[in-house]
């Protein structure tokens, strides 16, 4: 991970601490042990290396090498990759800080942040959580009795159902009343995890059945609610903190509207629509809410507030742990927030009152994920070739990830958050854009590209913000990469595979290790020997290139291993190269790609696995039903015999933390080859569907064109992907972030 390049960050929050009196370090922790994984557990190690404390990591099986194992001083297994088996056993944990003596514990976000249990175990063995006392977070965790408890002391809430004692058929009853559109959410849990919209009466049942299914396995508690979907909104948090002598202070409000089915994709504090007074009204009711359940330690209350009467806002619930969100509300206010998560927790006042809360500047954040954004958000999985991060004034990273890892499917798809501070927002913003511009993600695919096309909008950069916009966004059509960059950037990737594919040894280029392209102080021009065509694709475009065109020079940057300078037609350009097998990921103006080598081999196979997806990789085009990601099957709602319509649902799979749907391509009889808790792979057949006899095979669905690679990393044109999905931890409805079984 990266710090700030500037003067506010960990150091300023130190310089802050230290003129409000507060110690250097805080007193009775030496060692804190980390009851998470990922960029949080990174993070959180980060502080307690600052403050001179022994950090402890505990890893599942899956991550023996991962980044926060490596950071921490001692590491403890706990169980194999399963969260269930691992970073949710609170046994487990706990075992684990009492056999490496730790005197504390720090739940980071997700997994067991918000679970009474864990604190209550941790009191039991005389180790310090980091967090409220367990009788706070069974109020607040509980969505039913955290709307109750605050509308008994006049803060606004949401019009719906939160009754425990109702079935579904008296959930649809309450639902007419409630009228559509409206929201089902878990009771127990949040993080947009198990939430579902729906328009009409029609869509209530399964939508029901896809939220008990997921509340009961994220949550341990099947117990849903009923809210009014306000359809325009925006979502405001504010951070609040508190000690454990009645101190309570609010940190400023974080602009979270930017959301992708309920996940929250860029966040900035301050909001562009919350002027002083509203600030004042906002932080009085988070403050209000905290202390009516003895809060202790840092947490959130969010609000959904009207984006066209803003002075209006309603309670939705308070998040009483770490946002993943917190760096901007640290850059903006110096205060590093894990520092006094375990200064309040051993004890220590708070020395700051709020009129000692100032905010400087503005900061913008953006979640990098691994997911397809060309193919409906699928998320990915497979080996970090190379994790660039990027530099500057104003810019911090805080990443799980480094070149060499491997994105399993096991976990949470979020891999780093890049954070920028500006003096306003328009500063801010523009970082950003550059921060992302400069970041390289090879090998996996990446939301890298699509977070830049959102900073890019006008409604984005005007603040003119709401949690529908990205789907609103998503329905514009976008410009994929113009047909001038393709042919530039295929003619880089020839160079780039005739080097792979045909190594000669050039004394120009010292131990650099073999290859003809760069051997000249002026790059690889045409020669002899060396004159090559190379068959790529990008997209659904095929190339035949001469990878000697003299117009096309590569040259190579040195002591940069991959960084390379293009000179096309009089203009140069840095690019970033690495080749793998028979495809090559290119860094090129701030853009991704991916291009694939088509030997007459690498395209007969290519069509033979499209054939074989196509039949329905996403549960569409034919009779068999494949599933486009790895995974876990969690439901099977159908039974071999069955006869199913075009676009029923079949199964579920859940991968990364999200539920996809698979649905039928074709009308038919169905044999499934699956049961619920089955692993598959990519591309494996969930279920066949047979068409009635009398049905005319020449109507099936022609067979999918051969496959070419991956297409290159564009924005997409449409909300609707080939699935459905349930979005991962600290995620937002129109709405909200609560934690959620698993998370990096």
């Amino acid at each position: 991970m990266s710090e700030p390049q500037n003067t506010t960050g960990t150091a300023a929050a130190a310089g802050a601490a230290a003129a409000a009196g507060a110690p250097e370090v805080p007193a009775g922790f030496s060692t804190v042990l980390v009851a998470n994984r990922g960029e949080i557990a990174c993070r959180i190690i980060r502080t307690l290396h600052r403050l001179g404390m022994t950090a402890v990591a505990v890893y599942s099986d899956a991550d023996r090498t991962a980044q926060h194992v490596l950071a921490a001083d001692v590491a403890v297994r706990i169980g194999p990759a399963p969260a269930t088996a691992s970073y949710l056993d609170v046994d487990a944990i706990v075992a684990a800080a009492v056999s490496v003596g730790a005197d504390a514990v720090h739940p980071g976000y997700g997994f067991l942040s918000e679970n009474p249990a864990l604190a209550t175990a941790c009191a039991a063995a005389g180790i310090v959580f980091i967090g409220p006392e367990a009788a706070a977070m069974a109020v607040m965790g509980d969505k039913i009795r955290a709307k109750e408890h605050v509308a008994a002391r006049g803060v606004p809430v949401i019009d719906g159902v939160a009754d425990p004692a109702l079935d579904d058929a008296a959930l649809a009853l309450a639902a007419e009343r409630i009228g559509f559109p409206l929201m089902v959410k878990p009771a127990g849990g949040g993080g947009g995890k198990g939430m579902q919209v729906v328009t009409a009466a029609a869509e209530l049942p399964a939508a029901l059945a896809s939220a008990h299914r997921v509340a009961a396995s994220a949550f341990g508690d099947p117990t849903l609610l009923l809210e009014r979907l306000v359809e325009v909104p925006r979502h405001i948090e504010v951070q609040v903190l508190a000690d454990r002598h009645g101190a309570v202070v609010h940190l400023g409000e974080r602009e979270c509207s930017l959301q992708r089915r309920h996940q929250k994709v860029i966040e900035e504090s301050p909001s562009p629509i919350v002027d002083e007074a509203l600030r004042r009204r906002l932080g009085a009711a988070a403050c209000d809410v905290a202390a009516s359940v003895g809060y202790v330690g840092v947490g959130t209350v969010e609000f959904l507030v009207s984006g066209d009467r803003p002075d209006e806002f309603a309670f939705l619930e308070m998040n009483t742990r770490l946002q993943v969100e917190h760096p901007v509300t640290e850059l903006v206010t110096g205060l590093d927030l894990v520092e006094w998560q375990l200064r309040v927790a051993a004890g220590e006042r708070l020395p700051l009152v709020q009129d000692d809360i100032l905010l400087r500047g503005h900061a913008m954040e953006a979640r990098l994920y691994a997911e397809d954004p060309g193919a409906g958000f699928l998320p990915q999985a497979g080996p970090v070739l190379r994790f660039d991060m990027p530099t500057g004034d104003g810019v911090r990273v805080d990443a799980g990830i480094a070149t060499g890892d491997v994105v399993g499917t096991d976990y949470d798809p979020m891999l780093a958050k890049i954070i920028t501070l500006g003096a306003d927002r328009a500063e801010s913003l523009t970082r950003l854009d550059r921060a992302l511009a400069d970041t390289v993600l090879f090998g996996v695919r990446s939301n890298l590209w699509f977070l830049r096309s959102l900073l890019a909008d006008g409604d984005v950069r005007a603040g003119r913000l709401d949690t529908g916009l990205i789907a609103r966004v998503l329905r514009t059509p976008t410009d994929a990469t113009d047909a001038d960059m393709q042919e530039l950037v295929a003619s880089v990737a020839a160079i780039a595979f005739l080097r792979s594919d045909h190594p000669v040894t050039s004394p120009e280029r010292g131990s650099d290790g073999p290859g003809p392209l760069w051997g000249t102080p002026s790059g690889w021009r045409t020669g002899g020997r060396h004159r090559a065509q190379v068959r790529v694709s990008i997209g659904d475009r095929v190339f035949d290139v001469d990878a000697a065109d003299p117009s096309v020079v590569l040259r190579r940057v040195p002591g940069s291993p991959g960084r390379y300078l293009v000179d096309h037609r009089g203009r140069t350009t840095p690019v970033t190269v690495e080749v793998d097998g028979r495809s090559a990921w290119i860094s090129f103006a701030g853009r991704i790609h991916v291009v694939g080598h088509l030997t007459l081999a690498s395209r007969v196979a290519a069509a033979d696995a499209m054939r074989a997806l196509g039949d329905g990789a996403d549960g569409t085009g034919g009779p068999e039903v494949r599933s486009p990601m790895p995974g876990t099957v969690t439901a099977v709602l159908v039974a071999s015999g069955d006869t199913v319509d075009a676009g029923a649902t079949i199964a579920t799979v859940e991968a990364m933390k999200m539920e996809h749907r698979l649905t039928a391509g074709i009308g038919g009889t169905v044999t499934m080859h699956v049961s619920p808790g089955t692993a598959i792979g990519q591309g494996q057949s969930v279920a066949t569907i047979a068409a009635p006899s009398s049905e005319d095979p020449s109507a099936l669905p022609p067979a999918l064109p051969p496959a070419l690679p991956p297409t290159t990393e564009t924005p997409p044109t449409t909300e609707t992907p080939p699935t459905t999905e349930t979005p991962p931890a600290d995620s937002d409805p129109h709405s909200t972030a609560r934690p959620t079984g698993v998370h990096p």
